[in-house]
């Protein structure tokens, strides 16, 4: 069955030109979720995204990631999708994974629309094969017709959006990993987009979605992970997490 099971991930990114307790240090703490601190192997100054982060998502689990804007739920989200790889710890994946966050990530702006979704396609651990038999149904979706054959960097935002979109769906994954920031142009597309998630919704084994949103997380959530500051502070049912989330005064409040 698939599942994604961490245990003791760190993660860290080293800050150069950063030294000692500057004003500019103590700006990126206070702008950032993870903890600041100096890296024993250069001496300088890194920022620790992940500290000790052990998880478990099992068949079956709809997961909401809480915490306030930096406290290291899109960094877990890009562990869970293989993007970032621990200096410390382990990540055990099983299952087809779908990253819709990042979806542009593997493309080249200097590339056509369809040497982009092989790109993304083969990015997503997809083969050639694979995604000349899928080119065409993706190309259908994006609507984007001719603009296929030009290269990337003449799309506008929500087309770059609609192209990523498609590549990532059109995969049958066990796990769905979701920002609920994600956008996909406007609103006729933006429907075709949500219906095709509500697809997914149904028929992935495991789907974690980082959200503020309150509604969002009772309504579509099992289960619930609060980290902040880079630390998993209590996992646990979406009432229980919800509840330790508000009770923290230094929390911010989510949205209703």
């Amino acid at each position: 069955m698939a599942h994604i099971r961490l245990h003791n991930v760190h993660i860290s990114f080293p800050l150069y030109e950063v030294a000692g307790r500057s004003l500019k240090k103590r700006l990126i703490e206070g702008s950032t979720g993870g903890r600041i601190g100096n890296s024993q192997d250069s001496g300088g100054t890194v920022v620790q995204a992940l500290e000790g982060v052990s998880a478990q998502f099992e068949h079956g689990d709809r997961v909401a990631l809480i915490g306030h804007n930096g406290a290291g739920k899109t960094t877990l989200l890009r562990v869970l999708a293989g993007i970032y790889e621990p200096a410390l710890g382990t990540v055990d994946v099983q299952g087809q994974i779908a990253p819709l966050f990042d979806i542009g990530l593997g493309m080249n702006p200097e590339a056509t629309g369809y040497d982009n979704i092989l790109l993304r396609g083969l990015y997503l651990g997809l083969s050639k094969r694979e995604m000349r038999k899928r080119a065409p149904a993706i190309a259908e979706f994006t609507e984007l017709g001719d603009f296929l054959d030009l290269p990337m960097r003449t799309y506008s935002l929500g087309m770059r959006m609609r192209l990523g979109f498609a590549v990532c769906t059109e995969i049958d994954p066990d796990i769905l990993l979701l920002d609920e920031g994600l956008s996909a142009g406007d609103a006729s597309f933006v429907k075709k987009a949500d219906a095709r998630l509500r697809e997914f919704w149904d028929k992935a084994a495991v789907i974690v979605l980082a959200s503020h949103s309150e509604t969002m997380i009772r309504n579509l959530c099992n289960k619930a992970i609060l980290i902040e500051h880079g630390r998993v502070v209590c996992t646990g049912t979406v009432e229980s997490v919800l509840e330790r989330y508000k009770a923290d005064s230094s929390s911010v409040a989510l949205e209703p």
